[in-house]
C-alpha cells in the first residue's frame, strides 16, 4: 500500500457542489485543481453523481474513488466529495454545517428559487466554512454570525459612502454624541 497516499492531511474536500432536483448545477467549488480540471469533466461527474443518488435513500456514496456524503431538501442536492481515505463523519458534518447554516439564512425555506435568490450569501456560507479544501469551521451558528457581520458591515459602508458623496451629514452628529 502507498504510505503517501494516506498521510494526514488538512485538504480533505475536494469539491461541494449543489444541483437542483433536475441535475443541474447551481453552485460549485472544487478544490483540487487536477480532480476535474475542465468544467466539462466537473459537469460529467456531477452527472454522474446525481444518477446514483437522486432515487437513493442514503447519505453516502463511493463513486470514481470518491466518498461523497449528500442530503437532499425539496428541489435541492446537496453533496461534499471528499477522497476515499477521507473520514466519512468530517465530510458529514461539513455537509450538515452547510445545511443548516443555509436553513438560517434562507430562513427555513431551503429551495431552489430562494438558493438563486441569495446565492451571494451561499457562497459567502462556502468560503465560511471550506477555504481552499481545509476545514475551517463545522458550526452552523458561528458560521452564521460571520457572514451576518459581513453583510452588516458591507451595508454600514454602503451607506456611509452614499452620505459621503451625497452630503448628507445628519448621521454623523449621532455617532460624534455616541463617542
Amino acid at each position: 500500500m502507498d504510505s503517501g497516499a494516506l498521510e494526514p492531511s488538512l485538504y480533505t474536500v475536494k469539491a461541494v457542489f449543489i444541483l437542483d432536483n433536475d441535475g443541474n448545477r447551481l453552485l460549485s467549488k472544487y478544490y483540487d485543481p487536477d480532480l476535474y480540471p475542465s468544467m466539462k469533466e466537473q459537469k460529467n461527474f456531477e452527472k454522474n453523481v446525481f444518477n446514483k443518488t437522486h432515487k437513493a435513500d442514503n447519505e453516502i456514496a463511493f463513486l470514481e474513488g470518491m466518498t461523497i456524503v449528500y442530503k437532499s431538501s425539496i428541489d435541492l442536492f446537496f453533496y461534499v466529495v471528499g477522497s476515499a481515505q477521507e473520514n466519512e463523519l468530517m465530510l458529514m458534518a461539513v455537509l450538515n454545517c452547510l445545511f443548516e447554516s443555509l436553513s438560517q439564512i434562507l430562513r427555513k425555506n431551503v429551495e431552489r428559487r430562494c438558493l438563486l435568490d441569495n446565492l451571494d450569501g451561499v457562497f459567502l456560507v462556502v468560503d465560511e466554512i471550506i477555504d481552499g479544501g481545509v476545514i475551517l469551521e463545522s458550526d452552523p451558528q458561528q458560521v452564521v454570525e460571520k457572514v451576518n457581520y459581513r453583510c452588516l458591515s458591507e451595508q454600514a459602508f454602503g451607506f456611509v459612502l452614499f452620505d459621503y458623496i451625497t452630503g448628507n451629514m445628519e448621521g454623523q452628529g449621532q455617532k460624534s454624541q455616541l463617542l
